[in-house]
Order: C-alpha cells, then structure tokens, then sequence
C-alpha cells in the first residue's frame, strides 16, 4: 500500500482575496439620493392636472366669445353712428385786448344718423363743448334722444357769452387769433362727449364715445369777407 501525504491543514494553492465589504448608503433626513417621496409626486400630479383644466377652460372660454361675437357682427353688422355739422354761423368772435376774454355768439345746425338696419341708439347725454386754439370756451348739454333703424335728427345748439381764456403762452394765442381775424375764418372745435345705449333685441349695452369736429367758421357780421359760407363738415367719431 503505498504511503499517502498527510497534510498539517494549510492550504498550499493560489491566493484567495478577501470578502468584498458591503457599501452603505447614507440617507439624509428628508429624502435625497435616489429616494422617491409619494407625497411630492401625488401633490404635483394634482397641480399639473389642474392646470391643464383651467388652460383649458379659459381656451373654451375665449373660442366660444369669438363664436359669439361672430355670429353678432354677421347678423347685426354694427356701424359707427354719423354726425355732420350742416351749418355754423358766426356773429360775434372777439377777444379783448386788456384781459383776453373772449366774446362770442355762434349757432350750431348739426344731424345725427344711424347707419344700422337692426340696431337702435339711445343717446342719453350729449355734451357740447367748443374750444378754440385747444381752448375750451363754451359747453352746453344738447337734448336727449333715441334714433331708431337707418334715421336722422338735427339738432341746434347756441353758444353765447364771455370766457377769459387762459393761456402759458398768450402771445401765441392773440399771434393766431390776430391771423384768424384777417381772413375773418376762425379754427373753432367743437367736441361732443356722449352717454349712449344700443338697442339690439333686449341688450342694451352702455358706450361713452366722442365725436370730434374741426370747423371753419367764417364771421357773418358785416366787413370784408363776410360773404363767405360755411362749409359742411363730416365729424370724426372715436368709441
């Protein structure tokens, strides 16, 4: 029987390495790394959600007033009102030399239209102011009135009295005023500030407009150049 090796118990083949240790990982309190808060994750999926419904009612919103304003033009087809001032007449236009104030008499023949075929107009205040040289001197309130589907109105205003026109720069304003009274033709606004209400079916929307009118009025009371006849002036009108 042949002898056999009896080893003393040590191993004598490669070297084995040693157990690899187990890293650990280090949660900071509150979350962090790769960790995942359900809390945070419903709450902002609920944000989201509402968001995009209130996006999309206000989209709704806004596409369903185009609709409606469409379908209103294509039935009503609204048009500015029309205002012309027919004839002005002039006879007393002076400013006095020791304390600028301005003595005037001036009439006033104008005509309201409406254009529209369905649509009516309430005017409900009409206040008349004249300027001249950007200088208010005058203000009356016209009567009221309602214009129904494609009619007219004429309407009269008189503008009498004295106003001391106040100005930085009255040199300027007697240099203009001195020009005018050569030519016997004086630059006058008048301006219309107006209360109005449309009349469409029930609806009776409210409207604060203006109409503005540049004239030349020539002076009528006697003297060179008072031949001379006013010329009928279209108005400018601003919603």
């Amino acid at each position: 029987m042949s002898d056999k090796s009896h080893l003393n118990g040590a191993y004598y083949g490669p070297s084995i390495p040693p157990p690899a240790k187990k890293s650990r990982s280090y949660h900071r309190p509150g979350g962090g790394g790769g960790s995942c808060n359900p809390f945070s994750w419903c709450f902002s999926c609920i944000c989201g959600c509402v968001f995009n419904l209130i996006c999309q009612i206000l989209i709704t919103i806004l596409v369903i007033l185009g609709i409606i304003v469409l379908v209103f033009w294509l039935i009503f087809r609204p048009n500015a009102p029309k205002f012309h001032v027919n004839d002005a007449t002039l006879t007393q236009f002076t400013l006095s030399p020791d304390n600028n104030t301005l003595y005037y008499n001036l009439a006033v023949n104008m005509t309201f239209r409406n254009p529209n075929k369905r649509i009516g107009i309430y005017y409900d205040r009409i206040e008349a102011n004249v300027e001249y040289r950007d200088k208010r001197f005058d203000t009356e309130n016209l009567e009221r009135f309602y214009l129904g589907h494609k009619d007219e109105k004429d309407v009269s205003a008189v503008f009498v009295g004295q106003q001391v026109l106040a100005s930085n720069d009255i040199r300027e304003l007697r240099s203009k005023y001195d020009s005018d009274t050569s030519e016997r033709v004086y630059d006058i606004d008048l301006r219309l500030k107006l209360r109005v209400r449309l009349k469409v079916w029930w609806a009776k929307p409210k409207f604060k407009p203006q109409f503005e009118c540049d004239l030349k009025v020539p002076l009528t009371s006697g003297g060179p150049g008072s031949n001379r006849r006013f010329e009928r002036t279209k108005c400018d009108f601003d919603w």
